[in-house]
């Protein structure tokens, strides 16, 4: 069984350059589902989550502002979208779909998000299409309600973690990584407990080799009892924000060695499925449906 958040697709009219990028989550769920590698068990929808676990994160004022959509019109064009109760609503049932994801994966070793992945939220403001980040409040409810005591937060998206990275900065039960690349988005980049930049055009020899250096070298030092995935498929040298070379299969190994590590040690992990900006919507769907296939190959 593979637990998995689904969210309704966000309906409310967007300009016309947002449309297609959330076509994914709409479309990810129909594919998995048809070849086979998801039943309609295995998806569940959830509520809006309870506003005390986002307040153990965001500041209360800037939540307030979001709920009441009375954010200034600066911070709002740093969100991107046009912000309306809808909006909000789906992503308080983003952070919730991780928070429940991460309590499932303690009974099945692993759960998705078909959304989330927010990570450039912070703890008082949201940039880059992100307004709650959802792995940091699923890091903390698991820390809060004392289900997990070390927690590693993998961030594999091409763009930098940087609001994972500053909710986190003084919090020595989180060991934040990130390896994105070094001349993308965000430009100011924030510290992460380790963050590795990786030039342009970088190909999926030299991905994968720094990361199968790097990532048991974590597991060891760190000793993480639960781990949160950002898998995000722009490192593709397709997507047209990612400036890395890799491709769909280098995509593919990449997540193998994740889950293979985590299965091996047993360290149960949440999924979010973070970016992908391809142009042709069928490479998105392909790579980010291959991190399904193979957490059902490894997990079972």
């Amino acid at each position: 069984m593979l637990p998995i958040a689904f969210h309704p697709i966000y309906k409310h009219p967007l300009p016309a350059g947002h449309r297609f990028p959330m076509l994914k989550y709409e479309l990810l769920p129909q594919q998995l589902l048809h070849e086979g590698t998801a039943e309609n068990s295995d998806f569940f929808e959830p509520e809006i989550a309870d506003l005390k676990y986002i307040f153990a994160v965001h500041e209360k004022e800037y939540v307030d502002h979001l709920l009441h959509l009375t954010l200034d019109s600066k911070s709002a064009r740093k969100i991107g979208f046009p912000l309306s109760a809808e909006l909000i609503e789906r992503e308080l049932r983003i952070a919730n779909g991780t928070i429940l994801g991460s309590e499932k994966s303690l009974q099945t070793g692993i759960s998705f998000n078909i959304a989330g992945g927010t990570h450039h939220a912070y703890s008082n403001r949201g940039e880059a299409f992100c307004m709650l980040n959802d792995q940091a409040i699923g890091a903390q409810y698991l820390l809060d309600k004392k289900l997990a005591s070390k927690i590693l937060i993998v961030d594999l998206d091409v763009h930098q973690g940087n609001g994972t990275a500053e909710i986190f900065s003084n919090n020595a039960k989180v060991f934040t990584f990130s390896m994105h690349g070094k001349t993308n988005y965000p430009f100011k980049k924030e510290t992460s407990d380790l963050d590795i930049a990786l030039e342009d055009n970088t190909s999926d020899d030299l991905y994968l080799s720094i990361l199968n250096e790097t990532f048991p070298k974590l597991i060891e030092n760190q000793k993480p009892d639960f781990i949160f995935y950002l898998a995000g498929v722009d490192i593709l040298e397709t997507d047209k924000l990612g400036k890395l070379s890799c491709t769909i299969n280098g995509c593919k190994k990449r997540d193998e060695i994740v889950f293979s590590f985590c299965k091996k040690m047993q360290i149960p992990l949440q999924v979010s499925m973070g970016g992908g900006y391809s142009p042709e919507i069928k490479t998105i769907i392909e790579a980010h449906a291959n991190t399904y296939r193979t957490a059902k190959q490894i997990f079972g």
